[in-house]
C-alpha cells in the first residue's frame, strides 16, 4: 500500500499555487501529500517553472517529504492521483480582456464569470475539462476532481453530466464571508454558521449565526461590505436588504445595481484598463516576487488577487474527503431536490456535510420568494450554455445569451454572439467546424 497522497494540479503555473502549497504544508498531519504534480501547457511553462521553484523552496523550508514535479504531461500527472485540482484559464488573460471589453461596447456588463463574458469562458473551458475527465477515468478512476475553474458552477455541472468522474466545484466567496464575519465578531470561523442558498456567484445568505446567536439582521442593518477586490464597491440599498431578509453575494451587484456597475466598468476601462489588465499587473508583480531565490513563503501580495482563499478552500475539502470528517462546507453539487424549483441535475451552491464518500447537501431552511425567479432564469441560461459548449451549437448559444438577465434584447445577443465567437475562434473549434 502506498504511503501518502498524489495530487495533480492542472494549471499549476497559476499565481494561486503558493497558497495551495502553504495549505499542504500546514495540514500535512491530516493530509499527507507524498507527490504534488504541477501541470501546465507549453505557453505557461515559464510561470510553471517560477511557481514550481518557489513551491520546492517552501517545501524544503518545511522539512516535509513532499516531492514536487513540474510537467506539461497531463497524463503522467493524473496517473494514480488521489485528487486532481483544476485552476485553468483557457486563452489566458488575453481572452479575459476580450470577455470584459466586447460586451461593454454593446452596453452590457463585461465580466469573466457572468453575462456574455462568462458564457464565452464556459464555451472555451467545458470541452477542455471534459477532455481531462477522459484521462481521469482511464488513469485515476477513483480520484476526486476538485474544480475551481470559473464559471465553477457551470463547469462542474458539465462534468457531472458528461465527465463521468467524481467531481465537486468550489469557490472562494463562501470562505471569504466566513473570514469577514469571523474578524468582525472576533471569533473562530468554526463558531460561525452561514446558510448559503443559490448558484455559484448567484447565492444569498439567509442565516448567519455567531456562537449560536442570529446576526443576520445586524449585518443587514450595518450593510457590511462583504465584497471582493474584483467587484467595484457600491453600497446596497438598506430598504432593499431589509425587505429581502438575505445578504446577497457581491456578484449579485451586477444584477441588482446594473446601471452603476456598468458605468463603473466603463469608467475603469477608460482610466486604468479592465479588471483583467489590473490582474495582469498584479500577476507581473507576484511573479517578480516568486522569482526571488530567497523567497520561501507565500507573499502577502497574493491576497490582492480576487481569488484569495480559493486554495484554502481546496485544501480544506481534500482534508475532509480524505479523513471523512463530516464537517460542513459550502460547495457546488448536483441539486437532487435540494432546491425544489430547479432541475435535479442542476449544479447549486449550498452547505454540505463532507463525508469520505462525498458531499451531502443540507436541507435549506429558507429561500426568499423574490430571488426564485432570478435563480431560475440564470440556471436556465447556464443549462443552455452548457449544451451549447458540449455540442458547438450556435442556436443554443443564442438562446442562452438572449435569456440571460443582463442581456437587454435579442438583437444585442445576436451581435454579441457573432463578435465574441469570432474573437474566440482559436479556442472554439466545435463552433467553426
Amino acid at each position: 500500500m502506498k504511503q501518502g497522497l498524489k495530487i495533480a494540479v492542472i494549471g499549476g503555473g497559476s499565481s494561486y499555487t503558493p497558497e495551495l502549497v502553504e495549505g499542504f504544508i500546514r495540514d500535512y498531519g491530516d493530509l499527507p501529500v507524498r507527490e504534488l504534480w504541477l501541470v501546465d501547457i507549453e505557453a505557461g511553462l515559464n510561470k510553471l517553472n517560477i511557481v514550481g521553484e518557489l513551491a520546492k523552496r517552501m517545501v524544503a523550508a518545511s522539512g516535509l517529504p513532499i516531492d514536487i514535479h513540474l510537467t506539461t504531461d497531463r497524463r503522467q500527472a493524473i496517473r494514480g492521483a488521489d485528487f486532481v485540482s483544476t485552476q485553468m484559464r483557457i486563452g489566458m488573460l488575453e481572452a479575459r480582456v476580450r470577455d470584459e471589453t466586447i460586451p461593454l461596447r454593446h452596453g452590457v456588463i463585461g465580466q469573466e464569470t457572468t453575462g456574455p463574458g462568462g458564457m464565452m469562458k464556459a464555451l472555451r473551458t467545458i470541452p477542455v475539462l471534459l477532455d481531462i475527465c477522459k484521462d481521469i477515468k482511464e488513469l485515476a478512476p477513483q480520484a476526486w476532481l476538485l474544480n475551481f475553474t470559473n464559471p465553477a458552477g457551470m463547469v462542474t455541472e458539465a462534468i457531472h453530466k458528461y465527465g463521468g468522474v467524481r467531481s465537486i466545484g468550489l469557490c472562494n466567496a463562501p470562505i471569504g464571508l466566513i473570514k469577514l464575519v469571523s474578524a468582525r465578531y472576533n471569533t473562530q470561523p468554526e463558531r460561525i454558521y452561514a446558510e448559503f442558498a443559490g448558484l455559484n456567484h448567484l447565492h444569498w445568505v439567509t442565516r448567519i449565526e455567531v456562537e449560536g446567536e442570529d446576526k443576520l439582521q445586524e449585518l443587514l442593518e450595518n450593510r457590511e461590505q462583504y465584497a471582493a477586490s474584483n467587484v467595484p464597491q457600491h453600497g446596497w440599498d438598506p430598504d432593499f436588504l431589509r425587505s429581502l431578509q438575505a445578504l446577497p453575494s457581491y456578484y449579485l451587484k451586477y444584477y441588482y445595481l446594473t446601471d452603476f456597475m456598468l458605468q463603473e466598468q466603463l469608467n475603469s476601462t477608460n482610466k486604468g484598463g479592465t479588471r483583467a489588465e489590473v490582474v495582469k499587473r498584479v500577476e507581473d508583480e507576484l511573479f517578480k516576487l516568486y522569482s526571488d531565490p530567497q523567497l520561501k513563503e507565500k507573499p502577502k501580495q497574493l491576497e490582492q488577487r480576487g481569488g484569495a482563499y480559493y486554495s484554502e478552500a481546496a485544501v480544506n475539502l481534500m482534508r475532509s474527503l480524505h479523513n471523512g470528517t463530516n464537517d460542513i462546507q459550502t460547495l457546488n453539487v448536483p441539486n437532487r431536490g435540494t432546491i425544489d424549483f430547479l432541475p435535479d441535475d442542476a449544479c447549486i451552491e449550498v452547505n454540505c456535510v463532507v463525508t469520505k464518500n462525498g458531499p451531502l447537501p443540507l436541507p435549506l431552511t429558507k429561500i426568499p420568494q423574490p430571488v426564485k425567479g432570478l435563480m431560475h432564469a440564470v440556471k436556465t441560461y447556464e443549462q443552455l450554455a452548457i449544451e451549447a459548449a458540449v455540442n458547438g451549437d450556435r442556436a443554443l448559444a443564442l438562446q442562452a445569451l438572449a435569456h440571460h438577465p443582463l442581456v437587454p434584447s435579442v438583437s444585442t445577443a445576436k451581435a454579441l454572439l457573432t463578435e465574441m465567437l469570432e474573437a474566440n475562434r482559436d479556442y472554439l473549434p466545435r463552433f467553426f467546424d
